[in-house]
């Protein structure tokens, strides 16, 4: 059971080590109305930290389904301006910002998707020249996650609606790495320590692509930048701040390249994307671009994930997870990205993270799509690993070396 000792430690953690806030740092937070307490204990955190400001950005899902339920596709495509400019403003005081979420997995399932569609590119046009700041990992930011009871009875419709809440609970604190009686910070320092070894040992063999095979149909070969970088645990910002992105995370991820991805990808979990659960879907790749697609369930959605814009039915990551981590090891099936995608190998539709190409920190768009990189104003994660995934690492003078044998890593 999640003890109030539990939720302060999860606040020290996401504060301390999430976002690692600095001395005279403001800290920006986005979370749902419903999770005001956590929030205050984050808020407190923050101070105690040296947070020079604490600003939250409240939210409501049912209040954004009634505005897209109401309001027409014009008057969503209309993004205020003071919504960039309080962006630009809080990134220009070199903020840090960390995002709890909480949501109701499928909530928007009967919203019309145009709108959803139409909202979600204007938005992303409006704000895309401020991508880079978390994109690039000029400041902090960090994502996690809490239960809640319209979530939990989503994952486990079975059970009583305490019951449901408290194994969400359970599970999400388990995997967050937040106990009773441990030292969550201590336990993360060790836990990056190991996937940033794993990433050092593929950095060292500088594959030219990766070929992945699976039980469900996957047979696809993804080809990797030239100078690429593997990252796994945490990141850096050019100042030299440490900070942990996304809590919890077991992967080790890198940058394909644009053309160089050929074959079937068939995903091993659903999709939880604007709201809609895309279920049973797959893609089919020519020279790395999306040809061919289909889906049991919510298939419209994904269409319009895939027609987002130019760059969205092309790669923009390659991530590896074992099939030996702890949320795959749980069983549970989350129907949220950030907890999904660390229980499989995923790939990543749209936007790279210049972080894995030497010195894209730096590129301008034009130098990165030079390298290889794609372009795109949305970057969605789906998941397709499984227990008897197969990896094998092709470098540049043909040699094959094994990578991930039934779904673990070989080395």
């Amino acid at each position: 059971m999640v003890t109030p000792k539990m939720y302060e430690k999860l606040a020290r953690l996401a504060v301390r080590k999430g976002v690692n806030v600095q001395k005279d740092q403001p800290l920006v937070v986005r979370a749902s109305v419903r999770d005001y307490a956590f929030v205050r204990l984050v808020v407190k955190e923050a101070y105690e930290a040296g947070a020079k400001s604490v600003s939250v950005n409240w939210a409501d899902q049912e209040i954004s389904k009634m505005g897209f339920t109401y309001e027409s596709e014009e008057t969503l495509a209309e993004i205020p301006d003071w919504i960039h400019e309080q962006t630009k403003s809080r990134q220009e005081a070199g903020s840090c910002f960390l995002s709890i979420i909480s949501d109701k997995p499928g909530a928007m399932a009967d919203v019309d998707p145009k709108k959803l569609g139409a909202y979600q590119r204007a938005y992303y046009q409006k704000m895309g020249d401020l991508q880079a700041y978390t994109m690039n990992n000029i400041g902090q930011w960090c994502v996690i996650g809490i239960p809640s009871m319209e979530w939990a009875k989503v994952v486990f419709p079975e059970l009583p609606e305490e019951e449901a809440f408290e194994k969400l609970g359970d599970a999400i604190f388990s995997v967050t790495r937040v106990g009773e009686d441990n030292d969550p910070v201590a336990d993360w320092d060790a836990h990056d320590a190991e996937l940033i070894g794993h990433a050092e040992k593929l950095n060292a063999y500088n594959f030219k692509e990766l070929h992945f095979t699976s039980e469900l149909g996957t047979d696809v070969t993804v080809g990797l930048v030239q100078d690429h970088i593997w990252v796994g645990g945490g990141c850096f910002t050019p100042n030299g701040v440490y900070f942990d992105p996304n809590m919890p995370t077991e992967e080790c991820f890198c940058m394909p390249e644009k053309t160089a991805v050929n074959g079937k990808v068939v995903a091993s979990k659903p999709l939880s994307y604007n709201g809609k659960v895309i279920e049973n879907f797959w893609f089919r790749f020519e020279n790395g671009k999306v040809v061919d697609f289909g889906a049991e369930k919510e298939e419209e959605a994904l269409k319009h994930l895939l027609e987002f814009d130019e760059g969205s039915s092309y790669l923009g990551e390659v991530a590896l997870v074992p099939y030996d981590s702890p949320i795959s090891q749980s069983g549970i099936l989350f129907f949220n990205t950030l907890y999904d995608e660390n229980a499989a190998c995923h790939l990543a539709l749209g936007r790279p993270y210049p972080e894995n190409l030497k010195g894209g920190i730096e590129m301008s768009e034009e130098e990165l799509a030079a390298h290889g990189a794609n372009s795109s104003l949305q970057h969605e994660d789906f998941m397709f690993g499984t227990k008897e995934m197969q990896i094998d690492g092709i470098c540049y003078d043909g040699t094959v070396v094994p990578v991930f044998r039934n779904g673990n890593f070989v080395f």
